[in-house]
């Protein structure tokens, strides 16, 4: 339970999936940006305007996709870490129970 109330602070602190997040936000925002001005020159309702939705949809769902594969990426060294030293941890106090039983 002491581990649940840190675990939002350590998605706060990893620098690379934030990094990546406001890159993707920052593309998001010029492949809007760019669509509005090529269809404010071709014109909304034509064909170059569909492709360039169409387009755009989809480079922002490969960008969202890749975002959150870095995302998942990025968590999984802590997490290894993480449960490395729990284990750890753990096989130490066992070893130290035992030997405070054999002690006696």
């Amino acid at each position: 339970m002491g581990n649940d109330k840190h675990e939002g602070d350590r998605e706060d602190d990893n620098l690379v999936k934030k990094t990546s997040k406001e890159v993707n936000d920052l593309f998001g925002h010029t492949v809007d940006t760019s669509g509005k001005i090529v269809k404010s020159i071709s014109g909304e309702g034509g064909l170059v305007g569909k492709a360039t939705d169409a387009s755009g949809r989809i480079l922002k769902g490969t960008a969202g996709k890749a975002n959150d594969i870095i995302g998942k990426t990025s968590e999984a060294p802590g997490k290894f870490y993480r449960s490395a030293t729990r284990r750890h941890n753990q096989k130490d106090h066992k070893e130290q129970d035992h030997n405070d039983k054999s002690d006696k």
